[in-house]
């Protein structure tokens, strides 16, 4: 362990930067319109992750039932090592949805047992948890400069596009490709590819298919934890938009959607009902039954993630997986 004595990590190592255009009440205000007058009714997993839906994300992390996370580290604490040895001996380490880093602390170690410093860049909407999670890192390792950057996925593609920062590993972990349906993560993959150098690699979490018992628990577990995860989605649409969401009349529902392959998470509402949401200036009707979907997780068969990186202009490089054979993490080489 590397302790920093380091007193002022602000103006030293530690820089954050905001992109505007994700931060705007008028862009979320938007999207929920758009969404909430949609047939089926849908809501972007990407705003769950306000303050108090990170921390209940964190909480579902160690939860029994979800093993993504406890398989992913399991990948990392054992090959974590031989993952490095394949990237260029200095490379910037860049993280998309990087959360709370937690293991993302295996990789930042590998790096710095081969070099003298290092330059870590992640990338998340949540600020407070990204500074939080940044400055416990420059107290661990003395060794360490980190830019955060508070945006989403897509605006923050301007940072990686960075030429003059040569030897980049870029991070998605966590199985997060599994939110886009098949047309949208080859579309991401390809805007990635055109962000990357020759030299730059792409370590990307994906889940496997597996028994349908085993993904549904991990997305509606015994504790409710995932389920107020969902629902606090509204809770904030009722805090930033004057909602009057009645939690009490809605329910977390999850299942596996075999011919799709996905898990796909809804708000079902248990009776008729209208919502109001008083800074649209709009009434959203809801049928018994009726849901708004949230959001969903792709699993992938080995065949299908060779094919979603060729399809995206990668080659993949290698593939390590858990014990179980239940998750997956795969280095990618974007073909020049």
């Amino acid at each position: 362990m590397e302790l920093d004595t380091t007193k002022n990590l602000a103006q030293t190592r530690l820089k954050v930067k905001i992109s505007r255009r994700d931060k705007s009440v008028e862009t979320f205000a938007a999207e929920v319109l758009q969404g909430l007058s949609s047939n089926p009714k849908t809501l972007s997993p990407k705003y769950f992750y306000d303050t108090t839906g990170s921390k209940l994300f964190e909480n579902i992390c160690e939860l029994p039932e979800y093993y993504l996370t406890r398989m992913e580290r399991a990948i990392l604490q054992k090959y974590s090592e031989e993952i490095i040895s394949q990237t260029s001996k200095n490379a910037t380490l860049v993280e998309l949805g990087s959360g709370n880093s937690a293991k993302t602390r295996l990789l930042i170690e590998a790096l710095l047992n081969r070099s003298k410093r290092l330059h870590y860049i992640p990338i998340d909407f949540a600020k407070n948890i990204l500074v939080e999670s940044a400055k416990s890192l420059l107290r661990k390792y003395s060794r360490l400069k980190i830019t955060a950057v508070v945006s989403d996925y897509h605006t923050a593609l301007k940072a990686v596009r960075d030429k003059s920062i040569a030897g980049r590993l870029i991070l998605f972990l966590g199985s997060s490709i599994g939110n886009f349906d098949k047309s949208e993560a080859e579309n991401f993959l390809k805007k990635t590819k055109a962000a990357m150098g020759k030299n730059d690699r792409l370590l990307i979490g994906i889940d496997l298919i597996k028994d349908k018992g085993i993904l549904e628990a991990a997305y509606d577990d015994a504790q409710g934890v995932t389920a107020k995860f969902n629902l606090n989605l509204l809770v904030r649409i009722n805090r930033e938009l004057d909602g009057d969401f009645d939690l009490t009349k809605l329910r977390h529902k999850a299942f596996f959607n075999e011919k799709l392959s996905r898990i796909e998470m809804h708000i079902e509402s248990t009776t008729q009902q209208t919502v109001t949401l008083r800074k649209l200036n709009r009434g959203f009707s809801f049928r018994e039954g009726e849901t708004i979907h949230t959001e969903n997780s792709y699993k992938y068969s080995m065949e299908q993630i060779k094919e979603l990186a060729a399809y995206s202009g990668f080659n993949l490089e290698k593939t390590w997986v858990d014990e179980k054979k239940w998750f997956s993490l795969n280095l990618l080489k974007p073909n020049q």
